[in-house]
């Protein structure tokens, strides 16, 4: 393999751990989780801190994110030790983020998250109105989301986030846009945004596919999105990716390095890693999980070493996904390729009906592209 078709093995990674348990399934998630009853908790924990021991010749993470399914749906002890084992394993991550339901996140827990190092919470608000959350599967209400969040901020997390959902059947412009200003007045650091998607197998796509609830019209997503857009930038926020906004220095680094297509770890059932040139996806069962990691075997289902041209097709999709786009240089130091000529037909087309911005030493979509994203970046997905 070419030297720069892989990040460097030297390259401190980011560290995922993957809590596939949630106290009910949410009628949109396509994620791998299952609900908690009747399930051993403090077996899989034992699984996932087992699976982390492996890397521990690992020097340093530069971030470490736990998320799932629904982290906080774990008993506060399993909780704690995962999260005080993974800590002390990796003392010194630039970032610590823990995704938090609301409607089970207290002071108590959040208390111990902060005692333990974590510096970054992800709460899965979704919305503000009653009958959106009843309809997306979401137990907690707006009174509890508000109230989870502040009692974060009084506890002293200056880096606080939330996700929201827009183009809900029943929704409006006017209800996503108080939506949003709920969020804004929350004084969030972070808010992502995402249109609904009707993945199959979920209930909402087969509730769709019955004809008992209708998709919001596509006019009606794209001003939801292009209201997002407008609103949040009024209220300081910086769009540095397609669907997240983060007040000036805020941004998620363990997604950006994602997005910058460098090195990650990824721990627990269906849980992937880019790692040491290597992309791997372990078994999606918690069962199979368990089982493989408590008889000393690897979790991997998956394994696929990408040659020279998926790692350039990879990095360029992924840095266009964020808002600063391709940077020329670092992207030929990276990939030993000249982004301009491996990529020149699409280039070419897409800067000719405005849909790419390109300058000196960067290449990015333009903003009229960003709700068609996925219909550009599927002309840099090959070569």
């Amino acid at each position: 393999m070419s030297s720069h078709s892989a990040p460097s093995d030297d390259e401190a990674p980011g560290l995922y751990l993957h809590v596939p348990f949630c106290a009910s399934k949410c009628g949109y998630c396509a994620f791998y989780s299952q609900p908690t009853a009747g399930r051993d908790m403090p077996r899989l924990v034992s699984a996932l801190l087992e699976e982390a021991q492996r890397y521990q010749a690992v020097p340093a993470v530069r971030t470490i994110y736990i998320g799932g399914g629904s982290p906080t749906s774990l008993p506060a002890d399993q909780l704690a030790r995962l999260v005080e084992t993974v800590a002390s394993t990796w003392p010194n991550a630039e970032e610590f983020t823990v995704e938090c339901n609301p409607g089970q996140a207290n002071i108590e827990m959040l208390s111990m998250l902060a005692c333990c190092g974590v510096n970054r919470l992800s709460f899965g608000v979704q919305s503000f109105h009653r009958s959106e959350l009843e309809l997306l599967g979401r137990r907690h209400s707006a009174d509890e989301a508000v109230r989870s969040v502040r009692q974060a901020q009084d506890l002293g997390f200056t880096n606080v986030g939330i996700d929201l959902i827009f183009a809900v059947p029943g929704s409006t412009l006017d209800s996503w846009q108080r939506s949003l200003e709920s969020a804004i007045s929350l004084g969030m650091q972070h808010i992502s945004a995402y249109s609904l998607s009707f993945e199959p197998g979920t209930p909402l796509y087969e509730a769709r596919r019955l004809g008992r609830i209708d998709s919001i019209e596509e006019d009606t997503d794209r001003a939801m999105y292009e209201l997002a857009i407008d609103l949040l930038a009024a209220a300081g926020f910086v769009q540095y990716e397609i669907s997240n906004f983060a007040r000036e220095g805020f941004e998620c680094r363990h997604n950006m390095g994602c997005w910058e297509n460098r090195p990650y770890i990824g721990i627990g059932p269906s849980a992937a890693s880019y790692w040491r040139g290597e992309r791997t996806a372990n078994v999606a069962d918690i069962d199979a999980y368990i089982s493989r990691i408590e008889a000393g075997r690897p979790a991997t289902e998956q394994r696929q070493q990408p040659d020279r041209d998926d790692c350039i097709c990879e990095t360029a999709v992924l840095n266009l996904r964020t808002r600063r786009g391709v940077d020329l240089a670092d992207f030929q130091r990276r990939t030993g390729a000249d982004f301009r000529k491996v990529f020149a037909t699409p280039l070419r087309r897409h800067e000719r009906e405005g849909l790419i911005e390109a300058g000196a030493g960067q290449v990015r979509l333009a903003r009229r592209a960003l709700a068609v994203a996925d219909s550009v970046l599927c002309d840099f997905s090959s070569l």
